[in-house]
This record gives structure tokens, C-alpha cells and sequence, in this order.
């Protein structure tokens, strides 16, 4: 059979386009979808932990973690959590969705644990309340909520430094990230002068971050009368409080006297976005029990705001998870186990602030020439040492010693059996 002409260049052409598909396919399947995703630099705090699992000094001390150990080093489950639980397990309870606002008990105990259960704010029902994934996703949510309806400046003023984990959170909902000054690195305490300074300069209606107590990462709060000097600059800048409140009662051992910032400014006058974490004070870390509230004018304009922050909520993750709001609510509405935790907290807040005089009072003893009066000073679970990179690399390298590199230390890594030697490397490599 002899081919025509015109059957030859369709075939060519045919040929052709063949090759060209199978080039294509060739090179895609030589490809990646993600070929282009570069390799993302790994978390300050993991990395401090794997670099710790793998020094063979038996000696060794992890300081970066946030997390709380008892004098022993280990993890510590509260003993009224224990019996909290026990209950919830006895009762049989369901494992059905909670609303979108979350668990009804739980964000009534919640607020009224933050703001005291007379406060009038709480009568009239000016708060919008929701239940979050612990105080990182009611960061979230606020962040979402301000994006979308905030009436002025869509800008958060940070203190500095302020919790690694703030600017990308508000970052990520869309929010302009400012700052103002805070922490003083020369007294290792409150530059209160610049803060207010700083603050009395912001544009009126916008956005201004305070940690309510233990601020994460320097330890150091402002004194009562320094907390009214701010609410008096804020009201008169016409600017919006955010309170981010990770560790009521868990700072000082004392729920009301850690939560006195947030109820001094709406006893001002201020409305005020509050959240709340369960992680540290109730060492709820992984059962991520949060609470978000936006303090509103009165109980029609809450009701409005509630129902927008469900709308924001409901395509993030729908609903929150219900045993760790179940935990809380067993433990703050039985006076009994309130009692029980109140002891408890206080007795992990304590321990902290034990280990920090001893750490202190071991530093003068070795006859180190710096003043260490910071390290009672501040409060909380977070020590801003002093010490520059430099030797914080150092510490590491020589007496391993594990923290971040800003000098920050967590307290609850110390205890009655690693402080002296702790003492005496600060030592070593500040004298």
C-alpha cells in the first residue's frame, strides 16, 4: 500500500504533536507541584528542646519551655484537675458539638473568673463571650473580629518585646503591626517613661496591646498606679484596649489581685477586647481551653458582636473542643474544687517565686558583681536575665545551659536541684 502524500504530513503532524504531549508529560512528571516551597527555619522554642534531648551532659538544663514542672522537673497535673476529671468520666457526659460559641457554662465561668462575678459589666450583659483553642485562637479570633469591624485605625500597637507569637497572629488576620516601647535593658525592668511616652503619641483610634499580668517574655508589669496612669493616656488618646490575660492567678498565686489591670480600666470606662487562657493557671496545655470577650456598650451591641464573631468562627474550625471546657467549668462553678484549685495555683505560683529568690540569693553569694534585684522583681513564669547573646551562646556551648538567645529564661525549669549550678554559670559567663 503506497501512502499519499497528504496521509505523510498528517502523520508527521500527528507524530509531532505526540512528542509534544509527551515532553509536556514528561516534564511535569519530572516536576513537583511544590518544588518551590522553601524550606521554613525551624521554631526558637522546638529547636532549644531538640538541642537539649541531645546533650549527653547529665547536667544539662532546659530553661526555654513554657510550660510548668514541679521540683522535680517533671510535668505537673493539678490535683483538683484529677478530680475534676474523674467526675466528667463518672457523669458519662456526651462527646456532641458544642455551638460555635462553645461550651455555655464554660464562657460564663470564664468571663466572670476574669472580671469578678459582681462586676457590672457582667449584670448587664455587655459581653460578647466566646469559648477559643486556648488563648492563641482567641488572639485569632480577636485579630479576625478587628479586621472586620473595627471603626478606626486597622493598627495594633505591641509593647517591645512582646510574645513571639503576637505579630504573626495579627499579621496573618490582616492587621498592621506598631510598637511602643516597654522594657528597659539596662534596669532589666518597666521603662514606664517611654511606654507612656510612646502610647500618649499613638494615633486616636487605634489598637493597643497590654499583657494584663506575667508579661511574656520580660516577667516585668506595671505597679497598680502605673496601670491608672496608662487607663487615664489610653482614655484620653481615645485608644482601644487589648488585654491579653495567659496567666491569671498563676503570676502572683492571687486570681484578683493578677487580674486588676483589666477591671481598674473598665472600672475607666473603657470598653476592652480580653483574652484568657486555662493553659498555665489550670496546666491545661494541651486540652487548649481559651475565652475571648469583647466588652460592649450595653447588651444589644454584645448580642450583634456575638453574632459576628460566630460567622468568623464558624469557617476557622467550626466549633471548640469540649473536655478542656468541661475541666474548667467542673473546677470554677463547685466551690469545694474552686477551693481546691485557688490552693493549687497558688502553691505552683509560689514554687516560682521561691526559685527565683534562690537563684537570686545563690548569684550574690557566688560574689557576682551585677545586681540581680530583677530577678524577684519581675513575676510570672518568664526571667529576662540580662545576659546579652553573647553569652547566652556561651551558657549553652559550655555548661549546657538551654534558652533563648534574647536571654530569657522559664522559671519553672529551676528547681531546689539544678539552681546552684544554674547560679553558677550565669556567673561564669557574666563575671
Amino acid at each position: 500500500m503506497v501512502s499519499s502524500p497528504a496521509l505523510v504530513l498528517v502523520s508527521k503532524s500527528l507524530l509531532r504533536n505526540c512528542n509534544g504531549v509527551s515532553s509536556v508529560l514528561a516534564q511535569r512528571a519530572s516536576s513537583t507541584w511544590w518544588g518551590d516551597v522553601k524550606m521554613g527555619p525551624p521554631d526558637a522554642i522546638l529547636g532549644i528542646a531538640e538541642a537539649f534531648k541531645k546533650d549527653p551532659n547529665p547536667k544539662k538544663i532546659n530553661l526555654g519551655a513554657g510550660t510548668y514542672r514541679d521540683d522535680n522537673g517533671k510535668p505537673y497535673v493539678l490535683p483538683s484537675i484529677l478530680k475534676a476529671e474523674q467526675r466528667i468520666t463518672e457523669s458519662r457526659m456526651d462527646k456532641e458539638y458544642a455551638p460555635i460559641s462553645g461550651y455555655p457554662e464554660f464562657t460564663k465561668h470564664a468571663i466572670a473568673l476574669a472580671l469578678g462575678d459582681d462586676n457590672p459589666v457582667l449584670s448587664a450583659g455587655r459581653n460578647a463571650t466566646v469559648q477559643s483553642i486556648s488563648g492563641t485562637g482567641a488572639l485569632r479570633v480577636a485579630a479576625a473580629f478587628l479586621n472586620s469591624f473595627f471603626p478606626g485605625s486597622r493598627e495594633i500597637y505591641l509593647p517591645v518585646p512582646s510574645w513571639g507569637n503576637h505579630v504573626p497572629i495579627f499579621k496573618h488576620a490582616g492587621l498592621q503591626i506598631n510598637s511602643y516601647r516597654y522594657y528597659d535593658p539596662k534596669s532589666c525592668g518597666l521603662n514606664f517613661t517611654a511606654a507612656l511616652e510612646d502610647i500618649s503619641k499613638i494615633p486616636e483610634r487605634s489598637i493597643v496591646l497590654l499583657h494584663a499580668c506575667a508579661h511574656n517574655p520580660t516577667g516585668v508589669d506595671p505597679r497598680r498606679e502605673q496601670w491608672k496612669e496608662l487607663s487615664a493616656v489610653i482614655k484620653q488618646r481615645n485608644l482601644f484596649p487589648f488585654f491579653d490575660m495567659a496567666y491569671q492567678g498563676f503570676a502572683s498565686g492571687d486570681i484578683d489581685n493578677d487580674a486588676f489591670a483589666v477591671r481598674q480600666f473598665l472600672a475607666d470606662g473603657h470598653d476592652i477586647i480580653l483574652t484568657q487562657s486555662f493553659a498555665k493557671n489550670m496546666g491545661l496545655y494541651g486540652e487548649r481551653a481559651g475565652a475571648m470577650t469583647v466588652v460592649c456598650r450595653d447588651k444589644d451591641e454584645a448580642e450583634r458582636v456575638l453574632s459576628q464573631v460566630k460567622i468568623l468562627i464558624r469557617p476557622m474550625y467550626s466549633n471548640p473542643p469540649i473536655h478542656g471546657a468541661r475541666l474548667v467549668t467542673e473546677i470554677l462553678k463547685d466551690n469545694q474544687l474552686r477551693s481546691e484549685w485557688l490552693k493549687d495555683v497558688k502553691g505552683m505560683a509560689d514554687r516560682i517565686i521561691g526559685v527565683r529568690q534562690d537563684l537570686r540569693t545563690a548569684l550574690e553569694k557566688l560574689g557576682s558583681p551585677r545586681n540581680w534585684q530583677h530577678i524577684t522583681d519581675q513575676i510570672g513564669m518568664f526571667c529576662f536575665t540580662g545576659m546579652d547573646q553573647a553569652q547566652c551562646e556561651r551558657i549553652i556551648k559550655d555548661y549546657s545551659v538551654y534558652l533563648t538567645k534574647d536571654g530569657r529564661i522559664s522559671m519553672s525549669g529551676v528547681n531546689s536541684k539544678n539552681v546552684q549550678y544554674l547560679a553558677e554559670s550565669i556567673h561564669a559567663v557574666t563575671k
